[in-house]
């Protein structure tokens, strides 16, 4: 609905003729596990809350994107379920339009007991992080020993009939030689397993090695002769599926940035910065515009000049953005 209440067409199209739809909003930095591919072991600098938006200042920009066309929106972190009020807000988001599709990231450590309400919101998908199915390794990725607890929240997650895709991050060191036992996740169950490229945000330096999407695609082919390639749609992911599988089997090249001439999505930080790119630093501040008393058509019009001067591929971004040291992940909302 546009601000009259009358029906409103897509209108946030980028300077390439991209169709902007889909808005990622990480409501926090924390984190209650330290993931080797996503930060430090001993953690990162905490942003204040005072700096981090408050949940009324992200149903005003939800309510602004919405008035732009978004009609999908994923809620990450960090952890999102470390921050409390959560399912509150997920509540006030729906009572600004019932049929925006709501998306949620989780480690799946902290969500477990807000499943039911979550089934009853009608949340449409979960994403969950499970980058091994063996404990030890767990306790190395994660520096916590937490498996069980996952496992546990996929299994209700699949009893409750909410749809779940399960997201691997790829590890030449930690997780490679498992690819094909965490495909198998898909076999007996309708949902996605999707293997990502690992990407050099860990608060690290930008020097990566990766596991990528063709050689993530060679070693399911050895395990699953069968193994074909779907239709890709609008996903960020190419799709397959094995012989035998109800599920499905995505693998997302997130550092080779294959999908880019399709990227449908921008992100906003927990601070409040507009990113129309992952690789980018950041290129409106909107906490400092919801802060002094900017109206609301004066940050959509911003926002739709930002979105016009989006650069082709995440490589362009890249060396425009001159990142020598990479954020963390949970910093982002990746």
């Amino acid at each position: 609905m546009d601000d009259s209440g009358k029906a409103n067409p897509l209108l946030l199209k980028d300077n390439f003729g991209r169709v902007i739809n889909y808005l990622r909003l990480a409501i926090t930095d924390r984190c209650n596990l330290r993931c080797i591919y996503c930060m430090p072991e001993e953690g990162m600098p905490l942003i204040s809350h005072r700096e981090i938006l408050t949940y009324e200042e992200y149903l005003r920009l939800i309510n602004i994107f919405l008035n732009l066309g978004i009609n999908k929106l994923r809620i990450t972190g960090g952890e999102p379920f470390v921050r409390k009020g959560l399912i509150t807000f997920i509540e006030s988001i729906k009572k600004l339009n019932p049929t925006l599709s709501i998306h949620i990231t989780t480690n799946g450590t902290l969500i477990f007991p807000y499943l039911q309400k979550l089934k009853d919101l009608v949340i449409n998908g979960i994403n969950l992080s499970i980058d091994t199915l063996n404990k030890d390794k767990f306790k190395i990725i994660t520096q916590r020993e937490l498996l069980s607890d996952v496992l546990k929240t996929l299994d209700e997650i699949i009893n409750l009939h909410i749809p779940v895709k399960v997201n691997t991050v790829v590890s030449k060191y930690f997780n490679v030689d498992e690819i094909p036992d965490l495909a198998s996740i898909a076999k007996d169950e309708n949902i996605e397993v999707r293997f990502i490229e690992k990407m050099p945000f860990d608060g690290k330096s930008n020097s990566i090695k990766i596991v990528n999407a063709k050689e993530i695609l060679a070693i399911l082919q050895k395990a699953y002769p069968g193994i074909i390639q779907l239709n890709k749609n609008d996903s960020t992911a190419d799709l397959f599926s094995i012989p035998g599988f109800k599920g499905r089997i995505g693998i997302i090249a997130s550092y080779s940035r294959s999908f880019c001439n399709t990227c449908n999505r921008i992100r906003i930080t927990p601070t409040g910065m507009l990113k129309t790119c992952l690789y980018d630093n950041g290129v409106l501040d909107l906490r400092e515009m919801l802060r002094t008393n900017y109206s609301d058509k004066e940050i959509k019009e911003t926002v739709i000049n930002c979105i016009n001067k989006r650069f082709k591929n995440g490589f362009e971004v890249e060396n425009a953005s001159n990142i020598r040291i990479k954020n963390s992940m949970a910093a982002i909302g990746g």
